[in-house]
């Protein structure tokens, strides 16, 4: 028997359906509610609000799990790789060993940027920041391919792989081209004998005179750090590529609106404010001893930035398998008396000894290591958002092909709880004190 939830307001009841899902998480169907009641839910910042049903990722904050199509995090990052894990996401299943084939080919032949489009970068300020380019430039691919960019979601959608795979290889491409651009350096173009991750480097670090090589250890822990951002269930830019899709927007058109979302420093910037923590840290002379006793007792003039997770109230699961390839990438650059690393490894340890950590379960999360590594491998620090993109890109094009796929689907639209003036007649300008 189906479960209801009966709601009484005041002299009313109203049964309402509870929809679980195969987790066995449950919410309470409230479409009915305003048509029935004239009442609606307010739940400001969406925490305790389902906004879809969706088949893609699995999280449990409570036991730090997480999940991409049902398999574990762990088994991806150990057996696999950040292409086929978008493969995954993408589709829905593991390739075979034909179709991985296939799709990194897809990936490898979809690399190259429109001559047209290397224009449009001389446009930009030098200044300009790599997020405001990278969203711009996925944006213009719907120019350059208009035939994948009909707004017509049925058309749309029949092409989906197709756009897919042009988004997942160009994303590295105008992100390593942003990055030379804003430096007047020239542009790289890609190989087709490299990898993915050793292919985005070859076109970050390499010149004309010089080709850069990544280590082998350096490029892993890169590919990590892709997997391990490769979706991540209804953050805010995952929501966001959502609700543009539900106006029925093309799947470039979503995807810019999810770089959008993520350039906020309050979702996408965590990393780089772990860096900048750090470099304040090091600035006042602190080996680290001293901030975490400011923040254990209430006085520090900083956020603890790095630590604790909003979803996750165990352990960071991505943590847990980014640390140890943080650590070799480290081994095989031969970075050892770096002070913010130093500074780093001292809040590391008091946030896995100390009780003050241990018992508010402030661990540290996958952006304390990730900005890390980022600094180590030599990206910059206004280009760490673009790398997080690069791999939350799976993920938001595989909720943008739910939402398109959805014969039922309407177009987002929230209610709001008026605050402002109530009815007021109109004061002629000379009668206005």
């Amino acid at each position: 028997m189906d479960s209801t939830a009966l709601l009484t307001l005041d002299d009313k009841q109203l049964t309402l359906p509870v929809i679980v899902g195969s987790e066995n998480e449950k919410a309470i169907d409230v479409r009915a509610l305003r048509d029935k009641t004239g009442y609606i839910t307010f739940d400001e910042g969406y925490g305790n609000t389902g906004s879809c049903q969706s088949s893609i990722t699995y999280i449990d904050g409570e036991k730090g799990i997480l999940r991409y199509r049902g398999y574990p995090i762990e088994q991806l990052a150990e057996q696999s790789n950040f292409i086929e894990v978008a493969y995954l996401i993408i589709h829905g299943e593991l390739p075979t060993l034909e179709q991985r084939k296939q799709f990194s080919t897809m990936l490898t032949e979809s690399s190259a940027i429109h001559s047209g489009m290397e224009h449009l970068f001389e446009n930009f300020p030098a200044d300009g920041h790599p997020m405001a380019i990278l969203s711009a430039m996925i944006n213009s691919l719907g120019c350059y391919y208009p035939h994948l960019a009909t707004n017509d979601h049925e058309r749309d959608v029949a092409t989906y792989y197709e756009t897919a795979a042009q988004i997942i290889s160009k994303v590295r491409s105008l992100a390593a081209y942003s990055y030379r651009s804003s430096r007047g350096l020239p542009f790289i173009f890609p190989r087709r004998d490299l990898p993915y991750c050793e292919n985005f480097l070859h076109m970050m670090f390499s010149e004309p005179y010089h080709q850069y090589v990544a280590k082998p250890e350096v490029a892993a822990a890169l590919n990590l750090f892709l997997l391990l951002h490769a979706d991540h269930e209804q953050n805010c830019s995952t929501s966001t590529v959502r609700m543009v899709a539900s106006s029925g927007a093309n799947l470039f058109a979503s995807t810019a609106a999810g770089v959008c979302a993520l350039w906020g420093p309050l979702h996408g910037g965590a990393n780089m404010a772990v860096i900048e923590m750090l470099k304040s840290i090091h600035a006042e002379g602190d080996d680290g001893t001293k901030f975490v006793e400011q923040a254990k007792n209430g006085k520090a003039d900083r956020r603890l930035m790095g630590f604790g997770h909003r979803v996750y109230k165990n352990y960071d699961p991505r943590a847990k398998i980014i640390k140890q390839s943080f650590y070799s990438a480290l081994s095989a650059l031969k970075i050892k008396d770096d002070p913010l690393l130093n500074i780093a490894m001292h809040l590391e340890e008091a946030a896995l000894k100390d009780d003050y950590f241990l018992s508010r379960r402030l661990y540290p999360n996958v952006d304390f290591y990730s900005g890390l590594i980022m600094r180590a491998i030599g990206i910059p620090e206004n280009m760490f958002t673009v790398m997080f993109a690069i791999g939350r890109m799976p993920g938001w094009i595989a909720n943008w092909k739910e939402v398109a796929s959805n014969p039922k689907g309407r177009i987002n639209r929230p209610r709001q709880i008026y605050t402002g003036p109530v009815t007021r007649n109109f004061v002629p300008i000379d009668q206005r004190r």
